[in-house]
């Protein structure tokens, strides 16, 4: 392990051995590349990834596009709103389901995603180029893959919590009753 400025070995072992901390960790170094690639005025990764599901599936619902892209419900409908604002997006109630909203790409969106394209490119490539060798990432975006499509085992049962037990009451008094005290 490297050594930090103090001389102590950086890392932590329960974190390095996390996988669920270490994805993060990865999460945040790809949002970093991302973020330099896109500069400040692009789109954002969600973002991307909504406009090239919607291009690939033309006329998708926004259920479709949270089954695609992994982002949830109300944060999707949120996005849609706002993108379709920036006029990247246009809505309209399904030819297929008249309670659902199908979703397309404006010529900007378009424009947009094609633009984007080549900068996303650039930010996995720069992402990958950190894992040494070919072959262990096509393995990693394999498992990524596989990770991201795998439905969450169920949650374990926890065990049903014990009863309270009734406080004993304190010398002096009877629980629930008042003590009489004679008269003198």
């Amino acid at each position: 392990m490297a050594k930090t400025k103090s001389g102590a070995k950086a890392g932590i072992a329960a974190l390095d051995q996390s996988p669920s901390h270490l994805l993060h960790r990865a999460l945040q170094r790809a949002l970093d590349i991302y973020a330099e690639e896109f500069g400040d005025g692009g789109i954002t990764q969600r973002q991307f990834a909504v406009l090239a599901a919607a291009d690939e599936r033309d006329g998708a619902t926004q259920a479709d596009l949270v089954r695609i892209t992994g982002i949830d419900r109300s944060t999707l409908a949120d996005m849609a709103r706002r993108m379709m604002g920036k006029n990247l997006l246009e809505r309209e109630r399904s030819a297929l389901d008249g309670r659902a909203n199908a979703v397309r790409l404006t010529d900007a969106g378009r424009e947009a995603l094609a633009e984007a394209r080549p900068k996303m490119a650039a930010a996995d490539a720069r992402l990958l180029k950190l894992i040494s060798g070919g072959g262990r990432r096509t393995t990693f975006v394999g498992l990524l893959r596989d990770l991201a499509k795998a439905s969450p085992p169920p949650a374990p049962k926890s065990p049903k919590p014990a009863k309270a037990k009734p406080a004993k009451a304190g010398k002096g008094h009877k629980a629930g009753k008042k003590v009489k005290k004679k008269a003198a």
